[in-house]
């Protein structure tokens, strides 16, 4: 049997998603554009969806539009910044995610946008006095773009802090909470953020299907053209039944929240005190007893001739776990993550992430085999 101790790459669809998803991919097959009945029932699940997920957001159905997931989402809310909202200036951390790094990068080349990186404290958190200093230092409109809870780590920014120092600077504040939305009660409106994504691949939902929430004062132009989809905001026919699974996804998430956050937080606890009796000088990434995400653990292992093949090992004896975002654990390269906090490191890192569905008795095991893989 698997254990799978890598849920913040992805997550195992729920059986109550995939019943509601049904029916949209069998009897109500119909294109939602279309003016005739089998258009006019997908026409409402879109409709029904996008008030479901405005209502647990805390937003206007009007600010929730449909996307592929969160890269597409990321791509969407800083280009439009760019390219509507005058921002001739970006701020982010080292830490993102690589949709927001690469998207940045190519901006700051293709669009000659300033481009500049806050500083980050040792435990992995935003230094907020850097960002006000760097906000303060130029006139120039500003793009912040930080994300919620780090995807490797674990960190949680205080998105709250972040957006009251740039209105106070009139800046524009996106924020990467792909690892949050359903982990994480949200009211966007007390927010003072402009753009919000998720995925809903990230809480049991279906994978090739996010959204993205964009703040009614902004005026933006449609990112994919062609269509009228998304309010002429995305065209293209829309993904029904990912749709419907999203706002279903969501749904159970935030009306399981505080049991689930409960038992994986003490999954998560229960993992680290284990790792410690077990496995000497092993060492932890981020603010792992602080303001840290309940479902990520990043542990750091000696450098040995057995644990550098760690995560090969572990995928042999049936345990899934990443280096690193699974964005690039297939790449030979290490986490820019942990580069940027940990440069001269001499570890080997494995980040174990947690579901509603995983045991202590899956723990044991884990901690049992790298005891004999190390």
């Amino acid at each position: 049997m698997r254990i799978y101790f890598d849920n913040a790459a992805t997550t195992p669809l729920d059986a109550e998603v995939l019943n509601a998803m049904m029916p949209y991919l069998t009897t109500h097959f119909g294109n939602p554009s279309s003016i005739y009945s089998y258009g006019r029932e997908t026409r409402l699940a879109v409709e029904m969806a996008r008030k479901t997920v405005a209502k647990i957001l805390g937003a206007n159905p009007g600010e929730i539009f449909f996307t592929s997931g969160g890269t597409e989402s990321t791509n969407m809310a800083l280009c439009a910044a760019i390219s509507d909202l005058g921002c001739e200036r970006i701020i982010t951390s080292p830490l993102e995610h690589h949709a927001t790094l690469h998207t940045v990068e190519h901006l700051h080349k293709q669009k000659n946008i300033e481009l500049e990186f806050v500083k980050v404290l040792p435990n992995g958190h935003i230094d907020l006095n850097d960002l006000e200093r760097l906000l303060s230092s130029s006139k120039k409109k500003t793009l912040v773009t930080l994300m919620h809870a780090n995807n490797e780590i674990g960190n949680i920014t205080d998105i709250n802090a972040v957006g009251e120092l740039c209105r106070k600077y009139g800046a524009v504040f996106n924020c990467d909470t792909v690892q949050t939305v359903g982990h994480f009660p949200f009211n966007l409106h007390a927010t003072p953020v402009d753009f919000i994504n998720g995925a809903a691949h990230k809480f049991h939902g279906p994978k090739g299907v996010g959204i993205i929430y964009i703040s009614e004062k902004n005026k933006i132009h449609p990112f994919i053209q062609g269509g009228s989809q998304e309010r002429n905001m995305r065209a293209g026919t829309e993904n029904i039944y990912g749709i419907v699974g999203f706002a279903k996804a969501l749904e159970l998430a935030i009306k399981n929240y505080e049991k689930d956050k409960a038992y994986i937080s003490d999954l998560k606890n229960y993992m680290l005190q284990k790792l410690k009796e077990n496995i000497k000088d092993v060492s932890f990434n981020g603010d792992v007893k602080g303001c840290s995400l309940y479902t990520v653990l990043s542990a750091n292992f000696p450098k040995t001739e057995k644990s550098e093949l760690i995560l090969f090992n572990l995928d042999i004896n049936n345990i899934c776990a990443s280096g690193g975002s699974a964005c690039t654990s297939g790449a030979n390269v290490g986490s820019h993550v942990i580069a940027a906090l940990k440069p001269d490191a001499d570890f080997v890192t494995v980040r174990f992430s947690f579901s509603k569905n995983n045991t202590k008795e899956e723990v044991d095991r884990v901690v049992e085999k790298l005891k004999e893989i190390i």
